[in-house]
């Protein structure tokens, strides 16, 4: 064989496997759901991006929660998950729960404001001066702290800050006592120390221990088989309880809060025998891309970003040295252009399928560019949809919250602010 045929053979062969690996079109116009949600937004007068929540989709997820929950345990509302007063009188009412889990002080004084039949635990231990915001801030609606408010303490020398904070207000104050059960993120880690603080909530006049929360998302998110980390949790969590059943006897609490879960972890409890007596999620109601995990498959999202076109273009043009025409040659998943309202978010594309940021271009809060293939079939002033990858921060950045619901906008819910008032 002659030489030249080799090579012809050989750059033939190389060009087959380079078209083997070339990327394959994902583009895709609006499925129908989007397309009526194109629709609603523009039925509403919408123009700027605005953060969506599907009723019938939260509804459907709180559906599935209650499935899995039943009776077993109760039921405590994540509100950094949800953080919207109307979001949580919505997710209330339908599961029947008034429990809620907070984690900013501001929005423990929001919630005491609009909810003041809540039952709060705090899920994270607050610098003693954020304690004392709150009780400056707060005013009466029939909040009672002393009876509603379970502020979350993780070490000694947090108890001793929150007995003297109560003794300077004159104020009786719920302790819950934070527990490593494997996280290692703070907490209770062992005996001694746990035993210090139960004998310096006893021994304040002001604080009134109420119980242990555990949180345990690490279960699922380190290598190995998630229920045999889940058995070693709840092997620390049951032992401290007995501990402090032990040390408390009679002063142990008939209505004791056992904390636990997340949305991760909550499907993991179905069945079996657990320290605990409550579960808390928040996320799987809306479900944001970062909880597209097997222990929520049978959760949907019911949450999105939805942002108008601003520009659009065929092909990519890069400033400076411009390699966009090797882009969208090499790659049909970069044959158009979109310029949206607004952009990097926490969040992916979802609708038109296919679209995506240019990593040569780079991101924009301003206008970000999107590519995608020519099937993607938008024009300016078209709806682009995104899922948020979590919802505590991401839903606070677009204003009042647009409910959709039988095929239109029909409610919008303010976000809690950042600030108190």
């Amino acid at each position: 064989m002659k030489r030249r045929t080799l090579l012809l053979g050989a750059l033939a062969g190389a060009a087959g496997a380079g078209l083997l690996l070339r990327p394959e079109d994902q583009g895709a116009p609006h499925t129908s759901y989007f397309r009526d949600l194109s629709g609603a937004l523009e039925e509403a007068g919408l123009a700027t991006p605005r953060l969506v929540v599907d009723r019938a989709g939260l509804k459907a997820n709180l559906q599935t929660l209650r499935g899995h929950i039943g009776d077993r345990f109760d039921y405590r509302i994540v509100a950094k998950s949800l953080p919207s007063i109307g979001l949580l009188q919505e997710v209330m009412r339908e599961s029947a729960s008034r429990r809620l889990m907070l984690f900013h002080q501001p929005f423990i004084n929001r919630v005491a404001e609009s909810l003041p039949e809540a039952d709060v635990l705090l899920g994270k231990p607050m610098p003693v001066s954020a304690a004392a915001e709150f009780y400056r801030q707060r005013s009466d609606t029939g909040f009672d702290p002393a009876r509603q408010l379970r502020w979350l303490l993780d070490t000694p020398q947090r108890v001793v800050q929150y007995a003297e904070l109560a003794e300077q207000l004159q104020q009786d104050m719920l302790a819950c006592i934070e527990l490593d059960v494997g996280l290692h993120r703070g907490g209770v880690q062992g005996d001694r120390e746990l035993l210090e603080m139960l004998d310096l909530v006893s021994r304040s006049p002001r604080l009134q221990f109420t119980g242990f929360m555990g949180y345990e998302p690490h279960v699922v998110k380190v290598p190995g088989d998630p229920l045999k980390y889940r058995d070693q949790a709840m092997a620390a969590y049951r032992h401290y309880v007995d501990i402090a059943r032990e040390q408390l006897g009679e002063q142990w609490p008939e209505d004791a809060v056992l904390n636990c879960g997340g949305s991760p972890t909550y499907q993991l409890y179905d069945d079996g025998d657990y320290p605990f007596n409550e579960l808390a999620t928040g996320s799987c109601l809306v479900k944001p891309t970062d909880f597209d995990i097997p222990t929520l498959a049978d959760h949907g999202p019911a949450a999105y970003i939805a942002t108008p076109v601003l520009k659009t273009s065929e092909g990519v043009q890069i400033p400076g040295i411009d390699l966009g025409p090797l882009q969208s040659l090499w790659d049909p998943n970069r044959q158009r252009t979109v310029f949206i309202y607004g952009g990097y978010w926490k969040a992916q594309p979802v609708s038109p399928a296919g679209l995506s940021p240019n990593p040569l271009f780079g991101r924009s809060t301003n206008q970000e560019m999107l590519n995608g293939s020519p099937a993607i079939d938008l024009a300016v002033d078209d709806w682009v949809f995104l899922r948020p990858t979590q919802s505590e921060f991401v839903f606070l950045q677009f204003g009042d919250i647009a409910v959709y619901d039988g095929g239109r906008i029909d409610d919008y819910w303010p976000v809690l602010g950042q600030q108190a008032g």
